[in-house]
């Protein structure tokens, strides 16, 4: 099996490099990594300790960037070493602030591992939710340093569980330690004999609502809303625009912000098409245009074009809706939940734990065609309604936080000697 493996990580890297001629993602993903380990041994400082997080891409960044921030505080005689599998997550946070070294994960063989493993010397490795990587979690146990798993999800489904799992099942064991969300998580973990997990929770909830006490404010954003009703959707992706189109025209009384996942011109153009004329306008433009804009009533939709405000966006709603339910999945609604407003998204969610709790808690709403959204929308028109829907959300997320206290909590406890220097500790 392992040989199987190996042969199909290479046979990734050769599809990748053929079909990059037309393929952007797949351009900066073999260009990221071209002579890394070259570019590590001459930026590293040979013999340090470091701390290794690895994410598989910005989602899973956001979701662990608590336990990097605290860990950065507790521990800083350890420098910081963050790895991304994905562009999207490297791209957006090579010049991340708190980490002193950000780079693409090399190809998962043993060479490698190794190489890694020499030049950064890791005290501990920590992955977020998932990303099992054989050879890179083999060659840190044979090295006896740590591995954290946190924020991990385990479903049957998964190919721990299936006949030719027997690999996948050993890099499980490999790790030291599992944080998982919820308790079905360490019940099927059991049945194949894995038994150091800890329920500790979603360190996404940390996340979210430290972003929520302080969000990014956006005056131009503030300026559009001027004390109307306001439905922030966010990553976006053309089934979700297709069933906003029909809402926006049939609510005018109601502003909208639209935050695109994809966000190329051509993107941008089609989600345009479907809308009224004149009755929408790009942030971009208008953050370019020297004069100060004056909005009207017409100034229905403001479409965000670029990356990295939709997590503060959901401060200026009433009602939020997450894209991504008609494709492989929903797209961040803990961001939206953290800020009291009720949760709208497509019908592809089981998947995910907090989802499917909003709509059992009533402040989460899952819509599979127009006429679900209408219906779902003229419900929340009742003020008192969609205002119970918010709070409920919100102390969902409330109550959620504690993921990354449990975390550092263990760090302390199994893996550092040194005494906390945090004065919040």
């Amino acid at each position: 099996m392992l040989f199987l493996y190996n042969i199909g990580i290479q046979l990734f890297k050769f599809l990748l490099g053929v079909v990059q001629a037309f393929n952007p993602t797949a351009k900066l993903w073999l260009k990221g990594r071209k002579n890394l380990f070259q570019k590590m041994k001459e930026e590293v400082k040979t013999g340090k300790q470091h701390i290794w997080f690895h994410f598989a891409s910005l989602g899973e960044f956001e979701q662990g960037r608590p336990v990097l921030e605290k860990t950065k505080i507790d521990f800083p005689e350890y420098p910081i070493v963050v790895t991304f599998f994905s562009p999207s997550g490297y791209e957006l946070r090579k010049n991340y602030a708190l980490a002193d070294h950000v780079y693409y994960l090399p190809l998962d063989t043993k060479r490698n591992a190794q190489r890694f493993i020499e030049i950064f010397n890791p005290k501990l490795a920590v992955f977020t939710k998932y990303e099992y990587w054989y050879h890179f979690y083999n060659e840190l146990f044979k090295a006896e340093i740590p591995i954290l798993v946190i924020s991990a999800l385990f479903r049957k489904e998964l190919v721990f569980y299936k006949w030719y799992g027997g690999l996948h099942r050993s890099i499980l064991h490999r790790v030291t330690q599992f944080f998982v969300q919820d308790q079905a998580s360490v019940t099927i973990l059991k049945t194949i004999g894995i038994t150091q997990v800890t329920i500790g929770g979603d360190t996404r909830f940390d996340r979210v609502a430290e972003n929520a006490t302080n969000p990014a404010q956006f005056q131009l954003v503030k300026d559009f809303c001027a004390g109307n009703p306001v439905f922030v959707a966010g990553s976006t992706w053309s089934p979700d625009e297709n069933l906003l189109a029909v809402v926006i025209k049939k609510y005018p009384n109601w502003k909208f912000i639209i935050a695109p996942h994809e966000i190329k011109p051509e993107k941008i153009k089609a989600l345009e098409s479907l809308l009224p004329a004149e009755s929408f306008m790009r942030y971009s433009t208008l953050k370019n245009n020297p004069q100060s804009p004056v909005f009207t009533k017409k100034d229905q939709v403001l479409i965000i074009d670029n990356i990295g405000m939709l997590s503060s966006l959901y401060q200026y709603g009433q009602i939020a809706y997450i894209g991504g339910g008609f494709g492989v999945g929903i797209h961040n609604t803990l961001e939206a939940a953290a800020f009291g407003i009720p949760v709208l998204f497509g019908p592809n969610y089981q998947k995910f734990l907090e989802a499917r709790t909003l709509i059992e808690k009533k402040a989460g709403f899952s819509i599979s065609t127009e006429n679900e959204l209408l219906a779902v929308m003229d419900d929340l028109q009742d003020n008192s309604y969609r205002a119970q829907s918010g709070i409920i959300a919100k102390n969902y997320v409330m109550q959620g936080k504690g993921a990354t206290a449990a975390i550092l909590s263990y760090m302390h406890e199994h893996v550092f000697t040194v005494l906390p220097t945090s004065p919040e500790r």
